[in-house]
């Protein structure tokens, strides 16, 4: 490790890239243990400082992935199965994307969510969390998974669980305190072995340099949202920007909530809710409650699963997509989705 962090760790303006060849090096040490906890608090920081590039991010992405127990689905599932890679450190803002998923799920869409306990530096509430309050098992095995997979098109996984040299540098990163490669890098392991992903990004140069990591990952569609806190849910009170990105390119488009009368102002980003509320709000919604105070995250399932149908080709527009999404919640098949999901055993 000693001779790498002469590399990466000369300061800002003295520091230097490592290839990939040399960046998979740093990685098996860290991940196999070899690394020291101050090499690899050394190393992270200097990363953070130095950025990190598309080919140290492969590296460590691949070698993750070689030390992960991913699922082993049908290729029919895998081609059609959507990963989504939301923020491990967490979101204070409502997290859209479970509801949205089970939406899609009953409609035929395999979807796949991963988290683990959350994470600096945001130590927002987790998925993990909300799926526990809404009475979902967070720590099932493989079988079962990929038997969830194959019955009812859903299934969560606790990242950790999985990847257990992500477990035990947990220590570090809350030591550290700071962003490090890896909230990249976890989203990308790719547990489900999906051909789909969608995750959020902040700015257009952290796209432009998860771009070059795409082109050397299995993946035929990746799906780049500008979403809340970094997630891969658009708000309602905004636009966002949209990329969609194959080995053939980049495209991008504007969702504008106002297209679709869903636009919602009243948003407040001190809010931060609780798993407990998340988990009471998608009941309440599923359940067909019109509360006032529902109305943006109501919204928001709408704009969301009216989006991710039209870019995963269910339908041939957003507002086709929407169209559904309101007639799962009102016939109830949305709850009934739910309850699937809550079942501890998935019957072969």
């Amino acid at each position: 490790m000693q001779q790498w962090l002469k590399e990466v760790a000369r300061g800002k303006k003295g520091s230097k890239d490592l290839d990939y060849q040399q960046t998979l090096q740093v990685a098996e040490s860290i991940v196999s243990g070899e690394a020291t906890t101050a090499q690899i608090a050394a190393y992270l920081v200097a990363e953070r400082i130095k950025t990190e590039t598309h080919e140290e991010l492969l590296a460590f992405i691949h070698t993750l992935q070689q030390h992960t127990k991913r699922l082993r689905l049908p290729d029919e599932v895998r081609e059609k199965a959507i990963d989504f890679a939301g923020p491990y450190n967490g979101r204070n803002s409502f997290a859209a994307t479970i509801p949205v998923s089970l939406l899609l799920a009953d409609y035929d869409v395999p979807v796949f969510l991963s988290a683990s306990d959350t994470l600096p530096p945001k130590y927002g509430t987790s998925l993990k969390t909300i799926f526990s309050e809404l009475g979902v098992a967070v720590d099932s095995d493989r079988d079962e998974i990929e038997k969830k997979m194959k019955k009812i098109n859903m299934a969560f996984a606790d990242t950790e669980q999985y990847s257990p040299s992500l477990a035990k540098l947990r220590s570090i990163r809350k030591e550290i305190g700071v962003r490090t490669l890896f909230n990249t890098v976890e989203k990308l392991i790719n547990i489900s072995q999906a051909k789909n992903v969608m995750l959020g990004a902040f700015h257009r140069t952290a796209i432009n340099k998860l771009e070059g990591v795409f082109k050397h990952l299995d993946y035929q569609h990746v799906y780049i949202v500008q979403g809340l806190e970094g997630s891969e849910d658009v708000p309602v009170h905004r636009n966002s920007f949209v990329f969609d990105w194959t080995p053939d390119g980049l495209n991008s488009f504007i969702v504008k909530p106002k297209d679709y009368g869903l636009e919602y102002k009243d948003f407040d980003k001190t809010v931060k809710l609780s798993a407990k509320e998340q988990a009471s709000i998608i009941h309440a919604i599923f359940s067909g409650e019109q509360k006032q105070e529902h109305s943006y995250y109501y919204h928001q399932i709408l704009l969301n699963a009216g989006l991710r149908y039209y870019l995963f080709k269910v339908t041939r527009s957003i507002e086709e997509g929407i169209e559904i999404a309101e007639e799962q919640i009102k016939s109830g098949r949305a709850m009934q989705k739910l309850k699937e999901l809550q079942k501890d055993k998935c019957e072969a």
